[in-house]
Order: structure tokens, then C-alpha cells, then sequence
């Protein structure tokens, strides 16, 4: 029960943690620019205002409309449930393999792009046209990386390989390289961020993901967008423990949770720092360039594994 009880409540911290990280890579962005901006947790303020406002629905709505900000946000919840993030030792660990975790981000995009074209309007649909193709780039590109992780650790179970590579002797495999220089391509371009997509834009034309949620208001309106930032902190939390696996407890000991919390913290802050200067140094790519720019996610993951096969088996 007592594992049980963390899993609960280790997944309730991180679902009220997404605001504050993306607050956080927001305001890092605005010192970065020279600007005050907003504090880092004003995306609660918004979520709280949105929470008081009343949901406007088109007469064409169907209940797939109204149902998908619950079922986004609920499988949204579903994949923070089951990662390693401070310990590899839940009871949930079993349900942590990679192509469960790659479904279930499948899943919120289809009631996404559904959602975007239910209405009928034209930048809702294009919205999804542009999701549905960036993620059929995307997802082959991702599974290729776990796969080639699955490879090294012998197993597509994430508690395992977060294990395996905390533990493991600090070596510069190509393979792991290769791999994970795609996943944070992908990362970027999955959870809409800069140079694939910008969140803060107010520009239709180039919009992707708000696009999508354009007709949403009220309630629905937070619920999605509080599910886009879970998505980037799961991400996040996805790169920290697979690229700097160190630090993650291995045992449900207080003491270890405890130092296990704070690392990851450590490492989620700086990588939104990394993140905000990566954003800032760079524009957005035009909508023609993001195949070529997934392309060689998906060229580094496959010369990931080309390179355990090559090289690393014996």
C-alpha cells in the first residue's frame, strides 16, 4: 500500500508541477529578452481564471468535441502515472514500457486532431492536418530511439532502463548518443516548441496545437492546456532520467526519495534554462522545413541503433 500511496501522490505532484515549468521556461525566456514578464507561476492564475469562465459551445459540436479534453487530460495523467521520476521501484513500473508510453501520447493527438476538425472551421482543421503529418514523423522517430535503448538494456520497460543506466559506468556509447540527440529533437517538436512551433503565437497561419483548441473556452480550454504542459514536464522528465540518470532512487526508502526529489527538481529547472536559451537563439523554422528537421530525428535514431549493431554487440 505504501508504494501504492507514493505512485498517487508522485503523480499529483507532478500534474500541479507542469504550470510552474512552463511558467519557468517563460519567464527565463523574458529575462533572456530583457523583459519583465510574467512571474513563473502565472500559468496558475490562468488555469484559475479559466476555471470561473463559461464554456461556449458551437451548435455543431458533437460529443467527441466535449469528451476529448477529458480524455486528453486523463491519458495525459495516465503516462505521468506510470514514469520513473524519482524512483524505479513503483508498483506502477510494469506498466512503464516505451510503446505503451509512445500509445497513449497516440491517443490524446487522435482526440486532439478529432476535437480540431469536429467544429468544422478552417483553422481547426488545419491544425490537425499539421499535427496528424508532424506525427507520423515523429512517432517513427521516437520508437527507433527506445528501441535502441531497449537494445542496450534489454528490456522496453523504462523503470528498467532508467535503472540500468543509473547504475551502469559513465561510457559514451555511440548508440545512446545517436539516440538520444534524436529524443530531444522529438521532444521539441511533440510538445510545440520552438523552432517547430511557437506556444505564445498569436499568428493563426502558423499555428499547430492552438489551432486545434481554438474553439475551446472554460473548463475544456484548461484542461487542455494544462495537458500540453504535462506533456513538456513529461517529456522533460523523460530526457533528465535517460540522459542524466543519476541521482534517481532505487528504493522506496524516505532518505533516498527525498535526495531523489531534489535531483530531478535540479535537473528539470536547468533543463528549462537550456530550453528558454534554445528558444530565445533561434527563430521558427517555416511549416516546409519540419519534415527535414524530423527527418534527421528519425536519420540520428536509426544510425542509434545501426551503431549498437555494429558496434556494441559481441
Amino acid at each position: 500500500m505504501t508504494g501504492w500511496l507514493f505512485a498517487l501522490v508522485q503523480t499529483l505532484c507532478v500534474v500541479l508541477f507542469a504550470p510552474f515549468l512552463a511558467g519557468w521556461v517563460k519567464w527565463i525566456k523574458c529575462k533572456l529578452q530583457n523583459r519583465q514578464g510574467p512571474a513563473p507561476w502565472q500559468p496558475y492564475r490562468d488555469l484559475w481564471r479559466l476555471s470561473k469562465k463559461q464554456v461556449v459551445l458551437a451548435d455543431v459540436a458533437s460529443p467527441i468535441f466535449r469528451a476529448a479534453p477529458y480524455i486528453v487530460f486523463g491519458a495525459t495523467v495516465v503516462a505521468a502515472s506510470v514514469l520513473p521520476i524519482v524512483s524505479t521501484q513503483l508498483p506502477t513500473a510494469a506498466l512503464a514500457d516505451v510503446i505503451v508510453l509512445v500509445g497513449i501520447f497516440a491517443l490524446t493527438r487522435f482526440f486532439l486532431a478529432l476535437a480540431g476538425m469536429d467544429v468544422g472551421t478552417s483553422f481547426g482543421g488545419m491544425g490537425s492536418s499539421r499535427e496528424v503529418t508532424l506525427s507520423s514523423l515523429a512517432e517513427p522517430a521516437l520508437l527507433m530511439t527506445f528501441f535502441t535503448l531497449a537494445m542496450t538494456v534489454s528490456s522496453t520497460n523504462l523503470s528498467s532502463a532508467v535503472a540500468y543506466l543509473s547504475q551502469a559506468h559513465f561510457t559514451l556509447a555511440p548508440s545512446l548518443i545517436f539516440s538520444f540527440m534524436a529524443l530531444l529533437l522529438v521532444a521539441v517538436a511533440e510538445t510545440g516548441r520552438i523552432p517547430i512551433d511557437n506556444p505564445a503565437t498569436h499568428l493563426e497561419l502558423t499555428m499547430i496545437h492552438e489551432a486545434m483548441i481554438l474553439e475551446y473556452s472554460g473548463r475544456h480550454l484548461l484542461l487542455m492546456e494544462w495537458a500540453a504542459m504535462l506533456k513538456l514536464t513529461l517529456y522533460s522528465i523523460l530526457i533528465v532520467n535517460l540522459i542524466v540518470p543519476w541521482g534517481i532512487s532505487l528504493t522506496l526508502e524516505p532518505q533516498a526519495i527525498a535526495l531523489a526529489t531534489v535531483s530531478v527538481l535540479g535537473k528539470l529547472l536547468v533543463l528549462g534554462v537550456l530550453l528558454a536559451v534554445s528558444e530565445t537563439s533561434q527563430a521558427k523554422m517555416r511549416l516546409f522545413r519540419a519534415p527535414q528537421y524530423l527527418g534527421m530525428a528519425f536519420i540520428l535514431s536509426l544510425l542509434g541503433m545501426m551503431s549498437h549493431i555494429i558496434l556494441e554487440v559481441r
